[in-house]
């Protein structure tokens, strides 16, 4: 099966940027559509973005259109969150997910552990 693993979270300050990467791995990784999801604590996990697996279409949160890029780059097996002009209300666990094209976290098969990010006020 499929295997992702985040990674490039930590902590920045309000106005900052971070670029989180999730490397894939595993039966059918060059055809599997992409999204990422966040949650905080206390807090149910929410949509960010997903793409299509040839990078062609994308959908975005209205809480983060503008000011993140969801892109990939199928010869290495990676998928990237590029998230700039960032706010407090941006901090939470970021997961990786696969196996979809979809705003609905129930309909993705594969996900990674989640990277961490904090956006300090």
């Amino acid at each position: 099966q499929v295997q992702l693993v985040e990674s490039g979270g930590g902590l920045v300050q309000t106005g900052g940027s971070l670029r989180l990467s999730c490397a894939a791995s595993g039966r059918t990784v060059s055809s599997t559509a992409m999204g990422w999801f966040r949650q905080a604590p206390g807090k149910e996990r929410e949509f960010v973005a997903t793409i299509t697996w040839r990078g062609g279409d994308t959908v975005y949160a209205d809480s983060v259109k503008g000011r993140f890029t969801i892109s990939r780059d199928n010869a290495k097996n990676t998928v990237y969150l590029q998230m700039n002009s960032l706010k407090p209300e941006d901090t939470a666990v970021y997961y990786c997910a696969g196996g979809a094209y979809s705003t609905l976290p129930n309909l993705y098969r594969y996900w990674g552990q989640g990277t961490q990010v904090t956006v300090s006020s």
